[in-house]
């Protein structure tokens, strides 16, 4: 058996070894086991696609037999090893330590050579080498003496050198003189002849400069490249160089800061009322004039700059930002006095603005991709402190969440580091461009509420006047909901070209309260109007199974109105969320931005302009927030099946859907204040009926025979009332096929989600409560269902919710009301109670406070006194007010 294994493994060794080392390259298991197991080429040269099972199956059995082998020589070799090691390390220690007798050795050896070679040396050849060596150090102290000395006689002549220079208009040897009187100002660092020196170079320096200043403006002005440039290198050499490109900037910019300063505009409040004339520009009218400006110079500035500075691309980025800077009234002045003139509707002047500096800034990377193919081979820096700014540079100090953490994945990281290195040489102008608006992005929560406030004051303010006209308001409702969606919609597009993408929790704030805020007038103007009719349907008043009840003209009005406003609340819930979908899609392309600028930094910017980008990136805009929402976003789109009608998310508007049910409760209030209001007044002169306080028990004779008692017939008020209450279901029966009674039935009164779930499963759509509200979830979801509505259900719960008002009216207003009941009079109300409980069971409505009502009323007043006895310490205010009436408290 070993013979014939040895055998096997003698003939797989050459398979073995290539197999091993093929693994070894490989980076992934299953693209190796691919690679290997791709049959060969048959001898008929006929292209096999795929191997024949039984060839696979043989390939594989050879493949696991070969790395079976190489797993076994694994082993053995693995185990020798470890022999090897445990063999050498107890041999360890005796070599260190033989190592460590060698190393002293070595040491005392090579002391003694060191006196031996020390006693070899005569006495005079060593007097002879120090004597060598005190010389040589004289020598060169002396020599570094005699420099001094030349240095020195050099500062006394360097005055009267360079005035002479000056004074001929040899700018360029003087400036090489003291250039050179530079260079030896570290020898007299930290000697009291350093500040004098220090002081007379500055001296001369600005000697020199105020010679060169008055020619250099002629040169600029004269557009005169070569003497430009001649005077850079002067000014480069005296170390002046940020003083060159401050008069050059100056000179090249002087129009359009004239331009800007002399333009006075009234919507920046600049103009008073006074001054005020027909032909007055804009602020984005002059913006756009001042950008063409600008412009046209950069545009002829291209070449000459190319030319003069070995650095264009940073000199036009410095050019940009000195001009904006040196604006007076600042760009940032004036955009606040716009903000305060314009007030609530200075969100779209601030965006026409926002797009022309980034056309603006747009020309100007095309000018600066111009200036960098033209631009010669980069010359030497010199060092000097013209590398230093010559303005102030305002930078983001803001902290934020970065979307680029961690290393990037699709992109190479030198792809990476040159793109965030090109960006830091133009942050210096797109910042000075792009600052001013930050203040205003990053408030673009506050500034997109206001419009929108403002926008629908606008839209509403012929409301009222329409009201007072008697206009269908269920119609002026959806009218008006059409206006606010087709405003909500146009917001998307202002928190794009704003913020591009980042103001998006500031979005969702505003157009939730601009919903809110809707719903919420329309519901106040319900519950102060309810006077107001609209036109009936004589269709409903004619009927003649209607017209036995007791609903006025006026009644019948508030019905239909109430039963449109719901209608119209369920049309704008139906819009409402075909909105949020719309809302939601604008989200996921924002994610989606976002995630391939994190992945791909190099060829995808949030924004157009890579600037302004990572100003919104460093600003409080990029919140935790933000963050929470667009990964929310993406994951419900992750997890959104096409087949799905619904996507299983919760909404973005939760304000909004609150007040929209707020909204409907409050139709489904005054629809069954409406359609209580006969019942209510039937009850109005109840609790002032005399029959309370008649004396003596009508079911006992005035003989006291002993005859049989028979329960009193319910008085002719509750007779009414229960009539009104037979004939509610006939009423619903009208409106069966009306939608309106189906929309948020949650939302009814004295009706809690498990009454509605038992009465229909298809009706069950979990949505949020208003404050204040008489549900209560375990939890909430917002899923909306398509099931159509059961007419019987509907009825059902509207009646088991108008049957709970009524007696909770009956129990709490109606029946406490009672001055005092005598005994015929309890007999009476006991005989009343137990009608009424009998016409609301037919209902399906079972009421706790009634049948304690009927119960106490109906008790002796001996049982009365031992049940108060039982319940002093337990507060039963049905008890009590029983125990009042009939004077036993």
């Amino acid at each position: 058996m070993t013979i014939a294994l040895e055998r096997v493994r003698r003939s797989f060794v050459t398979p073995v070894a290539e197999i091993v080392d093929s693994l070894e390259q490989c980076g992934e298991v299953i693209s190796w086991i691919n690679d290997t197991l791709i049959p060969s080429d048959d001898s008929d040269g006929l292209n096999i696609g795929v191997a024949s099972l039984t060839k696979l199956d043989q390939q594989i059995t050879q493949l696991l037999t070969t790395l079976d082998i190489a797993s076994e020589d694994s082993s053995t070799r693995l185990e020798h090893i470890i022999d090897d090691v445990s063999r050498g390390i107890p041999r360890l220690a005796y070599d260190l330590h033989f190592m460590k007798d060698g190393a002293l050795a070595l040491q005392s050896n090579l002391t003694a050579i060191l006196h031996q070679a020390r006693d070899t040396l005569p006495p005079s050849t060593d007097v002879v080498l120090r004597q060598l060596h005190e010389l040589d150090l004289i020598k060169s102290r002396m020599e570094s003496v005699r420099e001094v000395l030349r240095e020195a006689e050099s500062w006394s002549t360097l005055e009267m050198e360079v005035t002479s220079l000056i004074a001929e208009k040899t700018y360029a040897k003087a400036a090489e003189r003291l250039s050179d009187a530079s260079k030896s100002m570290v020898v007299f660092q930290n000697t009291p002849e350093y500040d004098p020196r220090r002081n007379l170079m500055i001296n001369l320096q600005n000697q020199l400069e105020a010679s060169l200043s008055s020619a250099l403006v002629l040169a600029i002005n004269a557009q005169d490249v070569a003497s430009c440039k001649e005077y850079f290198a002067i000014f480069s050499i005296i170390q002046r160089e940020s003083e060159f490109r401050n008069y050059y900037y100056a000179a090249r910019r002087s129009s359009v800061i004239t331009l800007w300063q002399t333009t006075r505009l009234a919507e920046c409040g600049e103009v008073s009322e006074e001054e005020t004339r027909d032909d007055r520009q804009t602020f984005t009218e002059f913006l756009r004039k001042f950008y063409d400006a600008l412009s046209s110079i950069l545009n002829i500035e291209r070449a000459p700059i190319c030319s003069i500075f070995p650095d264009p691309r940073n000199t036009f980025s410095s050019f940009i930002a000195s001009t904006l800077s040196a604006l007076q009234p600042t760009y940032p002045q004036r955009l606040s006095s716009l903000a305060e003139r314009k007030n609530d509707v200075v969100l779209t002047e601030l965006i026409s603005a926002l797009r022309l500096t980034e056309d603006f800034a747009i020309s100007v990377g095309k000018i600066m991709e111009k200036v960098e193919f033209a631009a010669d081979a980069p010359m030497p820096r010199r060092s000097s402190i013209s590398e230093k700014p010559t303005h102030a540079r305002r930078r983001s100090t803001r902290m934020s969440i970065s979307w680029r953490h961690g290393p990037n994945k699709s992109v190479p990281s030198s792809g990476i580091q040159q793109a965030l290195s090109q960006a830091s040489e133009v942050m210096e102008w797109e910042q000075e461009l792009f600052q001013p608006f930050l203040d205003f992005q990053t408030d673009y929560g506050s500034l997109e509420k206001r419009f929108l406030e403002h926008s629908l004051a606008e839209i509403t303010a012929s409301d009222a006047k329409e009201r007072v006209e008697d206009v269908d308001r269920p119609r002026l409702l959806r009218e008006r909901a059409v206006d606010i969606f087709g405003l909500a919609e146009g917001s998307m597009g202002r928190c794009n070209a704003l913020t591009h993408g980042y103001g998006a929790v500031g979005l969702i704030w505003a157009l939730d309260n601009l919903f809110k805020s809707f719903m919420e007038s329309w519901a106040t103007e319900l519950q102060t109007n309810r006077s107001k009719t609209v036109s009936i349907d004589k269709s409903v008043v004619e009927d003649e199974d209607l017209a036995d009840l007791d609903y006025t003209a006026h009644d019948w009005s508030n019905i239909q109105l109430c039963l449109h406003l719901l209608s119209s609340a369920r049309t704008i819930s139906e819009r409402l969320a075909g909105f949020e979908m719309k809302l939601r899609n604008y989200l996921a392309q924002i994610a989606s931005q976002f995630r391939m600028a994190k992945d791909d930094p190099v060829n995808f910017t949030i924004g157009p302009v890579r600037g302004e980008g990572q100003l919104l990136e460093q600003s409080t805009l990029n919140s935790v927030e933000l963050r929470t929402l667009l990964d929310t976003i993406e994951n419900d789109s992750t997890h959104f099946r096409p087949g799905q009608t619904h996507p299983p998310h919760e909404p973005l508007l939760m304000n909004a859907r609150r007040a929209l049910f707020h909204f409907a409760q409050t139709c489904q209030n005054a629809l069954q204040k409406t359609i209580l209001s006969p019942l209510r007044q039937h009850l109005s002169s109840y609790p002032s009926s005399m029959m309370w306080s008649t004396a003596g028990d009508p079911r006992k004779s005035e003989t006291d025979l002993k005859v049989p008692t028979f329960s009193l017939p319910p008085s002719e008020t509750m007779q009414k009332v229960a009539g009104g209450l037979l004939n509610l279901p006939r009423l619903f029966e009208v409106y069966a096929d009306d939608d309106a009674l189906s929309f948020a039935l949650q939302t009814l009164p004295h009706l809690d989600f498990e009454m509605l779930k038992g009465l229909t499963e298809s009706l069950v759509t979990e949505t949020p409560v208003p404050s204040g509200g008489h549900m209560r979830r375990a939890s909430v979801s917002f899923t909306s269902k398509t099931s159509v509505a059961d007419p019987e259900a509907v009825s059902s719960a509207w009646l088991l919710s108008l049957g709970h008002t009524f007696i909770g009216y009956v129990t709490q207003e109606i029946l406490p009301a009672i001055s005092s009941l005598s005994t015929a009079g309890a007999a009476q109300l006991a005989s009343d109670l137990e009608y009424l409980m009998n016409i609301v069971r037919a209902l399906n409505v079972e009421h706790e406070g009634l049948e304690k009502w009927r119960m106490y009323v109906e008790m002796e007043e001996e049982d009365m006194r031992a049940k108060l006895e039982d319940n002093e310490d337990t507060a039963d205010s049905i008890l009590a007010d029983i125990a009042r009436l009939r004077g036993l408290e």
